[in-house]
């Protein structure tokens, strides 16, 4: 084994405080149920663990220093002595699977840290895992349920509240993992370790006009010459369905419309959010005789220059 020291990431002259928290930042960093499956950190867990099992505890390191014992904590052979199976104790092989905390650390406190309660004995508890979910825009605006199928068949139903947001993350508790180990005697001890939960990532489709902002929906919408000069009633989406709308005689182009409670609906004590609608004029597509003549007549002269309201003539 590497000399516990450089495990640790600590000199040789380093105070038990300084061994104590360079341990356990490494143990929260590198625990198991943090990174399920990762055989290599498995591995680096339980050699910082074993490190600190050595020097951790003020008698090994000393009796460690003066080359008493092995950077696993076993006894080492005297000059001339046999095998080093002689002195190692235990069983076979225990001292490369085998580890065990300081008298001054409690080793709970880690669990603590990770997840905000203390283990079962016997048993640890089931990792977390993660999914992502699509929804459609308006769902997330609405609220809807959704089935989600996990990794092992199973299907889960979640509700989606009124304005999820795309990147949401759900938690599903004790939907994860399995927890691992049971208590002595095989039966789940009086505080039995928990499943973990899943993770459940919204992942909100773009609409292809809607765009939201904060609990108000934005549209921008199309009308035509005649409605912006002479105003008139049209028809307009909504994340409700379609409503009437009314252009006042005269709109512009960029003039923006609100239609109030169309937005997000009201919930969790904040009131819904509005529609606004921004006109866009467009002008026909295929030359307008009638139009051309018009334009050519009209002598514009009281209409004022744009472009020198705009600061851009």
């Amino acid at each position: 084994m590497t000399d516990p020291y450089k495990v640790l990431d600590v000199s040789k002259s380093a105070s038990a405080d300084d061994i104590k928290a360079a341990y356990r930042k490494l143990a929260k960093k590198l625990h198991p149920d943090l990174n399920p499956g990762d055989a290599d950190v498995e591995r680096r867990f339980k050699e910082v663990s074993q490190a600190y099992g050595v020097v951790g505890n003020p008698e090994k390191r000393k009796r460690f220093d003066h080359g008493e014992i092995d950077a696993s904590g076993q006894e080492t052979a005297p000059a001339g002595a046999g095998f080093y199976r002689s002195y190692a104790g235990g069983n076979e092989g225990a001292k490369y699977s085998r580890f065990e905390f300081g008298p001054e650390f409690d080793a709970q406190d880690i669990f603590s840290d990770l997840f905000g309660q203390r283990p079962a004995r016997g048993g640890r508890r089931g990792a977390d895992v993660s999914y992502a979910v699509k929804v459609d825009f308006v769902e997330a605006a609405l609220g809807a349920k959704k089935r989600v199928r996990l990794a092992d068949g199973k299907t889960l139903d979640i509700t989606l509240k009124p304005g999820t947001e795309d990147g949401q993350t759900l938690r599903l508790k004790g939907q994860g993992q399995a927890p691992q180990g049971r208590a002595t005697g095989g039966k789940a001890g009086r505080n039995k370790a928990h499943a973990g939960d899943a993770l459940i990532r919204v992942q909100v489709s773009p609409h292809r006009f809607f765009v939201r902002q904060g609990r108000d929906i934005h549209l921008e919408l199309p009308i035509t010459l005649k409605e912006a000069v002479l105003g008139a009633s049209v028809t307009v989406p909504t994340i409700h369905g379609k409503v009437a709308l009314k252009v006042p005689a005269g709109a512009n182009s960029g003039q923006t419309l609100r239609l109030r409670g169309k937005g997000l609906p009201a919930s969790a004590g904040r009131p819904a959010g509005d529609q606004l609608v921004k006109l866009t004029l467009v002008l026909p597509e295929k030359p307008d005789t009638a139009l051309k003549d018009f334009v050519q007549g009209w002598d514009g002269a009281d209409t004022p220059n744009p472009r020198r309201k705009a600061g851009l003539d």
